[in-house]
């Protein structure tokens, strides 16, 4: 069972400023903001948030949105789709990748791309369709992809 702490306001304050300096958007919907002691965070429905969940034994809550490390915030890729959703012309830093680059992204390989010098996250789109995040380092787009969403035949 993890511990989860629900963010205040100046907590989800940075986390919307860094969000909006890296993606230049932020979630336009009402959620509530729980992070873990590893400074994973999850979204879930504000109605939830009133249920006293330190009285309850929870494994898992709601949708896992971001680790947060200081002032960087690297999405999950439930959370990239959702942002494209709800902010879809408002995004920045979105790299729009090749059939080839998708499949070899999605066999757990990293990406060699020239994006300039600025290490920064990334959105990852195939055909306008954003679905995932990555972090750009040195002329590399760094696989963040789980094991569980790997695969060898993806299109």
């Amino acid at each position: 069972m993890q511990k989860l702490k629900i963010l205040n306001t100046r907590d989800v304050k940075k986390i919307r400023e860094s969000m909006l300096q890296s993606y230049g958007a932020f979630f336009v919907k009402d959620y509530a903001y729980l992070q873990n002691e590893k400074g994973k965070v999850f979204l879930i429905n504000k109605d939830l948030a009133k249920i006293d969940i330190h009285k309850l034994r929870v494994d898992k809550i709601g949708l896992y949105m971001a680790e947060v490390k200081g002032n960087s915030v690297r999405l999950s890729k439930e959370a990239a789709q959702l942002l494209a959703k709800e902010n879809n012309n408002k995004l920045k830093n979105i790299v729009e990748i090749d059939k080839e680059e998708m499949k070899k992204y999605f066999q757990g390989e990293d990406l060699k791309k020239d994006l300039g010098d600025e290490n920064k996250f990334v959105l990852l789109s195939y055909l306008g369709y954003i679905f995932s995040c990555a972090k750009y380092k040195d002329g590399i787009i760094i696989n963040f992809l789980p094991k569980i969403h790997r695969g060898e035949v993806i299109l």
